[in-house]
């Protein structure tokens, strides 16, 4: 889309085609919260009874691992680890490649990671001691990597399908968004000064990848702060108090095109810059989390396979 596209036609309303999936996600993110909150509030009491009283709670036949809502809670937790590991599988079915957008599943992928440690926490009536206490404190560590790698996935550019944007085609998308910026009339150069800096290629190259995963998470912390102390240079008092000090859209077309496409700039621009360490984090990432995963599945097979042997099911 041309600089006259974005700027000197503010009204025109623009087609945004993830705006389903982000319903769609953001949906899921509310049933697992709600489903969450739900076991929460049932049980709390008897959650907070220490492990030699809970027997006499009149909760405890229902809420026990075994009992007949800890043992639902066993079932929907594996239910989720099913559709969890769809995701590694996908990438070797291709009926299931087929089958929607990689980064579609990934997100649903993380929904899950996320829900499933509480889920089974609530099955365990977090009792975390022994053979089922090493797998859950496993799955915890799966679950934290699986939000680093979704973030490390971000910082790499994709087309649709899902292959990486060549480092050619992201400097020639960087050239057109400074292009943009410069014949826009709302701001000057300096404005923009506090949401483009950045550090130098050679402070990125001499610092240990762990700082610079943290560089990357702190610059996209600061960045909506930027952009809410870009916005209030254009708005009345009024309209800054509305928008919570420039953090939310202010409803002027012309101005929120202007803010897209800087906001845009700033994350380009970082991701440029950090593109070779991210790739490098990347690969470490799927070293730590893949072994994990392995050995969490191996658990969780061997505790189904005692509790059947047990007669729990």
């Amino acid at each position: 889309m041309s600089t006259q596209s974005i700027l000197a036609t503010p009204a025109q309303t623009r087609v945004d085609p993830e705006r389903g999936h982000r319903i769609r996600l953001a949906v899921a993110y509310v049933i697992a919260v709600s489903f969450i909150a739900a076991v929460a509030l049932n049980g709390y009491r008897y959650y907070l009874l220490s492990l030699a009283d809970r027997p006499y709670s009149p909760q405890h036949a229902a809420l026990k691992p075994s009992g007949s809502i800890g043992l639902k809670l066993g079932v929907v937790g594996f239910c989720c680890f099913v559709v969890i590991f769809l995701y590694p599988i996908r990438k070797r079915w291709p009926w299931l490649q087929r089958q929607g957008l990689s980064r579609h599943w990934l997100d649903y992928h993380v929904v899950l990671g996320l829900s499933a440690p509480f889920i089974i926490a609530f099955h365990a009536s977090f009792k975390f001691q022994g053979f089922a206490g090493t797998a859950f404190w496993i799955m915890v560590a799966v679950s934290a990597s699986g939000v680093v790698g979704r973030y490390l996935y971000a910082q790499v550019p994709r087309r649709v399908n899902s292959t990486e944007i060549s480092l050619k085609e992201l400097k020639e998308q960087q050239e057109e968004l400074v292009q943009q910026i410069a014949n826009q009339k709302l701001f000057s150069k300096s404005h923009f000064w506090h949401l483009f800096r950045l550090p130098t290629e050679q402070q990125i190259a001499k610092s240990p990848l762990v700082v610079c995963l943290a560089r990357m998470i702190l610059l996209d912390l600061a960045r909506p702060f930027h952009v809410a102390r870009l916005r209030t240079r254009y708005l009345s008092a009024f309209r800054i108090i509305t928008t919570a000090g420039g953090l939310l859209p202010s409803g002027n077309d012309q101005l929120e095109s202007v803010i897209a496409v800087a906001r845009e700039q700033a994350s380009l621009s970082k991701r440029l810059l950090f593109l070779s360490r991210t790739q490098k984090v990347f690969h470490l990432w799927h070293v730590i989390h893949r072994p994990f995963s392995y050995t969490f599945v191996i658990l969780v097979a061997i505790h189904i396979v005692v509790v059947f042997m047990m007669g729990y099911m």
